[in-house]
């Protein structure tokens, strides 16, 4: 093969297409670079979630008795927190998009922790403090840490992480999100500011 041949060859079309494919190979493979290429699309927009639509309720105003139970060993009923706003995150560490709104989740909790009308429930889906806490610690976030000691209905999870749902004070489910969702937008605090009002 001739110098030439190769420098035909190497193109810049060429060679951006080869580099384009070793990207997505990266993102593909990557668990880290999947959740950095998220986290990247949040910040120009992408990922917001919908609160325009509530959801329609079937009246029922009564909260699931179910139970948590946090890094202390404490336990929390999710029916006795009726009268508070419950924002509620399923997810894991191995999940790239539960990773990646993990900063905005942990910036929504910093803005409104002092809010007592207000209740975050982070909830690890693989009942593994020994992964989770290193992994919220390692970040410098300051999320309240639970997992499941019970079955969960499937109108909360049906096995798609992350999730987040959020309970309105008369204990109604008022917002179901499956996948990604940057939540540090000003609008989504004052949506949940209204709601706890």
């Amino acid at each position: 093969m001739s110098i030439s041949s190769i420098r035909k060859k190497l193109t810049v079309a060429n060679m951006l297409n080869g580099v384009f494919i070793v990207l997505v190979l990266i993102v593909f493979f990557s668990p880290s670079a999947k959740a950095l290429l998220i986290r990247g699309l949040m910040q120009v927009g992408l990922f917001q979630p919908d609160i325009s639509q509530p959801i329609k309720t079937t009246g029922n105003t009564s909260l699931p008795n179910i139970t948590f139970q946090n890094t202390n060993g404490q336990i929390l009923n999710l029916s006795d927190q009726k009268g508070k706003v419950i924002f509620m995150n399923f997810w894991a560490t191995w999940c790239p998009p539960c990773t990646a709104e993990m900063p905005s989740v942990n910036e929504l909790y910093e803005k409104l922790q002092h809010n007592k009308n207000i209740v975050f429930i982070m909830v690890d889906a693989d009942h593994d403090f020994s992964k989770s806490v290193p992994f919220m610690n390692k970040r410098q976030f300051s999320l309240p840490l639970y997992e499941a000691n019970s079955e969960m209905p499937e109108n909360l999870l049906s096995g798609s992480i992350p999730t987040t749902v959020i309970f309105d004070k008369k204990g109604q489910l008022v917002f179901h999100h499956e996948g990604a969702g940057d939540y540090s937008s000003a609008k989504f605090a004052d949506y949940l500011l209204k709601l706890s009002r």
